[in-house]
């Protein structure tokens, strides 16, 4: 097996190592009170500010509970956080308004050698500050298209321009961010975009107070090292996007960390303009996350190529692996999947919702709203609906246990995937009075060129294992697929896949006959194949 040798591993010694500087000062030297309430965001800054005139140095932040609105860290600074120290987000929204824009809690804009520190705290007190953003769109202070209230003591959430992020650093070089804890965000936790040199190592995550407060997002970024992290969160533990069609996630390595997600712990997508190159996974352990360990996603035009993950191991998660190439953009410009190198995957799937009892746990499906199922074609495939917002009048989609999947489109095909020592153990238990989709009604699944990018995009599949379709030049080594309890769908469905290597495929148990269907599979080549029955019985192929 032909292995690529990528720089996303290396990182230049500049990124790690801020300019020598002697200059230091405390915020309490600024006038920065302790108290948890007085706003010190004037104080804090004048210290960034006069560290910053000084050609460099550290702004610390000593013992003790410090309230701030936004601050903008600049060139040659670091925000060192003492570990008994607290910096509390203001929880008056009017705080971080600022030309019509939401500012986010710790921001910066253009700078070099910029680093967070220290083993302290910092806590976006998102419980109360949605509180006051709430009482602010009801006094019509400020406006969000996206909220209403529906009566009933329900309403809908503002967007994320009435959220404001914990860390937000925008086109900076060398940066810095280590032994920090943050925690309860309204929105993306930190998000670092358009930058180069990226250093993120040892810090904790802890936000499950409100939707979409992503653990970590890097967008359009290049030479970024995400190490030694522990990340629970609502949406996504560590997600990549891509925004730009001109710009790329470029050398990225993510290695050593805890996730935990009501969403996905790692992904590549849903935003994917441009694309993700050169990116390498390594050593995650994921546990009572709701979808999917790892999410491979282009569906805005982008190119995903030339990713590595290994050693990942889920507990009590909702997918193993999504490969995904869709066509979500509205322009001609199809997305492009190629190189993905899986080895080492073993996840354990449960038939319930992993994430159950988690504070703000992620959404049911539903189906799409105002769906009516048609009695001429009582087994129509749709892709439900996975939106959080509680006034849909959609209703609840039934479900069995979903199976992995590795997805395109008719002639837009992910190519050159190899899968190498995975094993999947699922729950099973497939009951046909929950959802019931027959086999032999596999060629009406719904492409959902469209649809958001999730495992469960397809709706029910008469496969409870893997799912391929659209796929070119898919090799597997040492793949286990088990299956706890009984299941009325057979384990493998391949539709029109062009180039496939089995070898030591195994799938101990399978109640449904066949165990594997092949359907316009071209130029494929299996080697000890282990199934449950004799391979005559458990392979069809049409």
């Amino acid at each position: 097996m032909k292995k690529w040798l990528f720089l996303c591993c290396y990182v230049s010694p500049l990124m790690l190592l801020s300019q020598s500087h002697t200059y230091q000062i405390s915020i309490r030297d600024k006038g920065a009170l302790p108290d948890g309430v007085s706003n010190n965001a004037a104080a804090i800054q004048q210290a960034i500010n006069d560290v910053h005139q000084h050609g460099g140095g550290t702004v610390f932040v000593p013992r003790g509970r410090y309230a701030t609105g936004p601050i903008e860290l600049k060139s040659n600074v670091t925000l060192h956080i003492h570990p008994e120290a607290v910096l509390l987000a203001s929880i008056h929204i009017l705080d971080y308004k600022q030309q019509g824009k939401t500012l986010p809690l710790i921001r910066a804009k253009d700078a070099s050698y910029v680093s967070i520190t220290g083993g302290g705290l910092i806590d976006g007190q998102a419980d109360y500050l949605m509180v006051d953003v709430f009482a602010q769109l009801r006094a019509g202070t400020i406006q969000d298209k996206e909220w209403k209230e529906i009566g009933n003591g329900l309403r809908k959430r503002p967007g994320e321009a009435s959220r404001p992020k914990l860390i937000e650093l925008n086109d900076c070089k060398n940066v810095t961010v280590k032994h920090i804890r943050l925690q309860n965000g309204t929105s993306w936790i930190q998000d670092y975009r358009n930058c180069d040199s990226v250093a993120i190592d040892s810090i904790d995550v802890f936000s499950n107070t409100y939707w979409n407060n992503d653990g970590l997002d890097i967008t359009d970024s290049k030479n970024v090292r995400i190490t030694n992290c522990r990340i629970n969160a609502a949406d996504d533990a560590i997600c990549l996007k891509s925004e730009n069609r001109n710009s790329r996630c470029e050398n990225v390595y993510i290695a050593n960390c805890v996730l935990r997600s009501s969403a996905n712990a790692v992904k590549l997508g849903t935003a994917s303009w441009g694309g993700f190159t050169n990116i390498q996974i390594e050593d995650i352990k994921v546990y009572d996350t709701y979808r999917s360990v790892l999410a491979l996603e282009v569906v805005d035009g982008g190119v995903l190529e030339n990713v590595v993950a290994r050693r990942m191991e889920g507990i009590n998660t909702g997918n193993a692996l999504l490969i995904r190439l869709g066509h979500r953009n509205k322009d001609s410009v199809y997305s492009k999947l190629r190189n993905v190198q899986v080895y080492d995957l073993t996840v354990q799937v449960p038939a319930g919702k992993p994430d159950a009892g988690y504070n703000m746990e992620g959404p049911l499906l539903k189906y799409p709203p105002g769906f009516q199922r048609s009695a001429d074609n009582p087994y129509e495939s749709v892709s439900p609906w996975n939106h959080s917002s509680i006034d849909s009048a959609a209703i609840v989609y039934p479900h069995n246990v979903f199976p992995a999947s590795i997805t395109g489109l008719p002639g837009h095909y992910p190519e050159n995937i190899y899968l190498e020592n995975i094993q999947i153990h699922y729950a099973g238990g497939g009951d046909s009075t929950v959802q019931y989709f027959p086999l032999e009604s596999f060629k009406q699944i719904t492409e959902a060129p469209t649809a958001y990018p999730e495992f469960s995009m397809f709706g029910e599949l008469p496969a409870w294992g893997l799912y391929v379709r659209h796929v070119k030049d898919l090799r597997m080594h040492n793949v286990q697929l088990n299956l706890q309890q009984k299941d009325y769908r057979i384990a493998v469905l391949m539709d029109d896949v062009q180039q496939l290597s089995m070898n030591k495929l195994s799938i101990p148990a399978c109640q449904a006959l066949p165990v594997m269907l092949f359907h316009q599979v071209k130029n494929y080549k299996l080697n000890n194949i282990t199934l449950p029955v004799d391979k005559q019985v458990g392979l069809h192929i049409q």
